[in-house]
């Protein structure tokens, strides 16, 4: 099977730190849930930004199906970004003022793509909200007015419309007990599962990781 996503040999050294960081080598095929287990200080902030093109390598080669991320511009990693990633943040980052569904569609109105790869993107918001167990009544709530656990549903749904190539996941659960990080798992999984998307789920928690399709710790990564 080809790879969804390959990283050889990339560097990258941040504004006023000394030395460049190294990080190993990764490949990701089409389909796969893969549990990455990043301690503090071993690269997991840089890897994500990596691959979300957020920065660009000092070295090394991001090769995204057919396309070299690391030789695009900042403007074509922005817009690559948003037609191919779906992106869980730790603490979410919904739009407060917005509503529930006005949060979930926002990705398909910078990404002409993953709007036609909805077909209605209103009943695919529709759907990913009933598929992430998010009740009628609070689909018209501004965002700051939800619980964790909802606004972390919603910041997953809005991930996933459009059908993404891949989903990544940073610290998802780390402000919810051991019962809901469950129980999202479950959601996102069937989510992930029904829109064929790729799942790199980022974590200092391995309690989950036995769920997935594989478990890689950063360290050890193209060992």
């Amino acid at each position: 099977m080809n790879s969804l996503l390959e990283l050889t040999g990339l560097r990258y050294t941040w504004p006023g730190a000394e030395a460049p960081i190294a990080l190993p080598d990764l490949s990701l095929s089409p389909g796969e849930k893969v549990f990455l287990y990043g301690p503090s200080g071993s690269g997991k902030s840089t890897l994500l930004a990596l691959i979300g093109g957020l920065i660009a390598p000092d070295a090394g080669e991001i090769v995204f199906s057919d396309t070299r991320l690391d030789t695009l511009k900042p403007s074509q990693r922005d817009r690559f970004r948003a037609d191919h990633l779906g992106i869980i943040f730790q603490q979410f980052n919904l739009l407060p003022w917005l509503d529930v569904k006005a949060n979930v569609v926002l990705p398909c109105q910078f990404s002409p793509r993953r709007a036609r790869q909805c077909g209605d993107v209103a009943d695919a918001a529709v759907q990913l909200l009933m598929g992430m167990d998010l009740e009628s009544e609070l689909w018209s709530r501004r965002a700051d007015a939800l619980s964790v656990g909802q606004q972390q549903r919603v910041a997953a749904a809005r991930a996933l419309i459009g059908r993404p190539d891949l989903i990544l996941a940073d610290e998802p659960t780390s402000a919810l007990d051991a019962d809901r990080r469950q129980i999202f798992v479950d959601l996102l999984f069937e989510q992930v599962e029904h829109s064929a998307s790729t799942l790199l789920f980022v974590s200092h928690d391995q309690a989950l990781a036995s769920r997935f399709d594989r478990q890689l710790s950063l360290e050890d990564v193209g060992e």
